[in-house]
């Protein structure tokens, strides 16, 4: 019997052959990554461990990117383990504010991750990298602290979700977000407990990177363990001018084992929005009514890349934000800053009206630059629309491709960028 992309990978970093679903295994890691947030926790722990060092100061990764830059003084101190843990430690990849971006935007981009990797995070859009063909999930503070010390965790091995998109072309104003709204609509949040979701067919070839990212970063909001791509030209395009070591591209065999495989025609998808207060509540755009907003916001690990940047410019090119709404920009990464910058994408958005921040967290969970107060609306370009979310535990929050979020800012209620062309 075949393995899937997930297990050979899993394979690979337990020193094994072959492994199947509910198998138990200890794997090496290539990277561990934390947080402002979850590190601070880990790093308390790694010092109970007893152990001077971590096990590797190029795979171990700190991003200061959820409270900063610091909204407050107990998130200026959360920052400051960091800071000083990494100077201590002597870690390689420690990003300040002034070079650091949001975490999983900022990885991919600096090399870090690559094709066929095993890599956690003490975050669980961690999924991410599952874009580039890599093995990455989300685990808790106390794993990452284990995993600091000894380059290693343990893993149930999961099953696999096969997801076919067939059809070579989207529709419009469709994107890799729109895909997996849709998807996350027809499973729902615990569709894939635990599974690998394994994303495929002629559509995902024809995805950009940028695209696959948004996918794979949801995949948790399924339930998933993790989100894989399969590694193609697309994929190594991206890293060849990005890695700094040696990668390995892993591919599913063609008998490899599936729980099940779930076929969708791209041809029926068109913008998603999903409803408060789950990314279930699902709705095709020319279905969701008249619903009124008081912020758009367009940015995070989801979409805060530079293509999601630029679609959204194009919709707000020769508009303005609809007086009673606030649009915020968040770019994924001080490199994606500077890139939206030389192209005039920062002009559109100022003239529109938006308010430009730097790379941060901020406003997806909730921490600041664009907190809700009791009753408002907003649309977010982010990846989850929980009660309380972005702000008072009364206020709702819609989620969207970049597009649709710029449509919604210049009419003032959620919309299809076809009602502002």
């Amino acid at each position: 019997m075949g393995m899937t992309i997930t297990e050979k990978i899993l394979a690979a970093h337990a020193g094994k052959a072959s492994v199947a679903p509910g198998e138990l295994i200890n794997c090496k890691l290539d990277v561990v990554l934390g947080n402002d947030i979850t590190a601070p926790v880990a790093i308390k722990e790694f010092e109970k461990i007893g152990v001077p060092e971590v096990y590797d100061k190029e795979k171990v990764v700190l991003v200061p990117d959820h409270f900063t830059p610091n909204k407050d003084i107990k998130s200026a101190e959360q920052a400051k383990i960091l800071r000083d843990f990494a100077k201590k430690q002597g870690l390689t990849n420690y990003f300040e504010v002034g070079k650091m971006g949001i975490e999983h935007c900022l990885l991919p981009e600096q090399g870090i991750v690559l094709p066929g990797d095993c890599i956690i995070g003490a975050d669980s859009h961690t999924c991410t990298y599952g874009a580039l063909g890599a093995f990455s999930t989300g685990v808790g503070s106390t794993d990452m602290a284990a995993a600091m010390a000894s380059g290693e965790v343990w893993f149930k091995v999961p099953e696999s979700i096969k997801f076919v998109y067939n059809g070579e072309q989207l529709n419009e104003w469709v994107s890799g977000k729109d895909l997996i709204l849709y998807t996350i609509g027809d499973i729902g949040v615990d569709g894939a407990l635990y599974e690998a979701m394994e994303f495929t067919g002629p559509a995902i070839r024809n995805l950009s990177m940028d695209g696959r990212f948004s996918m794979a970063n949801m995949a948790i909001e399924a339930g998933g363990k993790n989100g894989i791509i399969e590694a193609d030209q697309t994929t190594i395009d991206y890293v060849e001018a990005r890695a700094k070591r040696p990668y390995k591209v892993y591919k599913s065999d063609e008998d490899a084992k599936y729980e099940r495989v779930i076929e969708y025609d791209v041809a029926d998808i068109e913008p998603q929005v999903a409803f408060p207060h789950l990314p279930e509540n699902t709705k095709g755009i020319s279905e969701v009514g008249t619903v009124e907003i008081d912020q758009s916001v367009i940015g995070s690990c989801t979409n805060g890349r530079i293509e999601d940047l630029r679609i959204a410019a194009k919709v707000l090119k020769g508009h303005e934000v609809h007086p009673d709404v606030r649009l915020v920009v968040f770019p994924g990464t001080q490199q994606i800053y500077k890139q939206a910058m030389l192209e005039g994408l920062f002009e559109v958005f100022v003239d529109a009206g938006a308010a430009i921040s730097t790379p941060t967290c901020g406003p997806c969970l909730g921490g600041h630059m664009g907190i809700l107060a009791k009753g408002e609306r907003a649309i977010a370009t982010t990846n989850r629309n929980f009660v309380g979310r972005m702000g008072s535990p009364e206020s709702e929050v819609y989620l969207s491709n970049p597009a649709v979020a710029a449509a919604s800012a210049i009419l003032g209620r959620i919309a299809s960028p076809e009602e502002v062309e």
